[in-house]
């Protein structure tokens, strides 16, 4: 066995050994964490992770704790999008920072399941991208990409939130930061953890 990160030996329908699959204790009682950067490496991990717990136990409900400052929109939209497809309800929780994408991954979660730590801080803002780093005319189609992405993110809260599409676009357009109180009344969070 692996030495370092918990693992279990689980057997692959078809497969004559058993493959060390990283699952802790946390995690088998459903306890999921993003306390990182997202980015392509922890949106797999924690994709790949919800899908496993999906099929192993699909009618089971899933808890996603989010403490991170945020990061890479494709990948946050890769996390999201697995809580839509996988059958169980994921409650998404928010502590400590909740940024960016992060905040969008929070809003997410299944109605009426979506909470906040008391001082919890959540903090939204438009997508972004490294444009400035590429020539003008990967800079023109780069831009033209990241309007639709953002047209999409922003019909995502609309949905989640229940706020006007032009509330959203406009609160997007600078960070706006919220406490655990002002993310329940945005529609953000469903409830405020005791």
């Amino acid at each position: 066995m692996p030495v370092g990160v918990p693992k279990i030996a689980f057997l692959i329908p078809g497969d004559e050994e058993a493959s060390w699959v990283d699952v802790n204790r946390l995690y088998r009682e459903r306890f999921l964490f993003l306390g990182d950067e997202v980015n392509a490496e922890t949106s797999n991990q924690l994709s790949g992770l919800m899908l496993f717990l999906a099929i192993e136990e699909p009618s089971r409900d899933l808890f996603l704790y989010i403490n991170s400052p945020g990061g890479l929109v494709i990948s946050g939209v890769a996390i999201y999008q697995t809580m839509k497809l996988i059958p169980p309800d994921v409650h998404t929780i928010g502590m400590g920072i909740v940024a960016s994408m992060a905040s969008f991954i929070l809003t997410g979660g299944t109605i009426p399941t979506r909470l906040a730590f008391p001082h919890a801080r959540v903090m939204i803002h438009q997508p972004a991208s490294t444009y400035f780093k590429l020539p003008v005319g990967e800079f023109v189609l780069e831009s033209e990409e990241l309007l639709k992405i953002r047209k999409s993110v922003v019909e995502c809260y609309v949905q989640h939130t229940g706020q006007p599409f032009w509330v959203i676009s406009e609160d997007l357009e600078r960070d706006t930061f919220m406490s655990a109180t002002e993310a329940l009344s945005y529609g953000i969070v469903d409830l405020i953890a005791c």
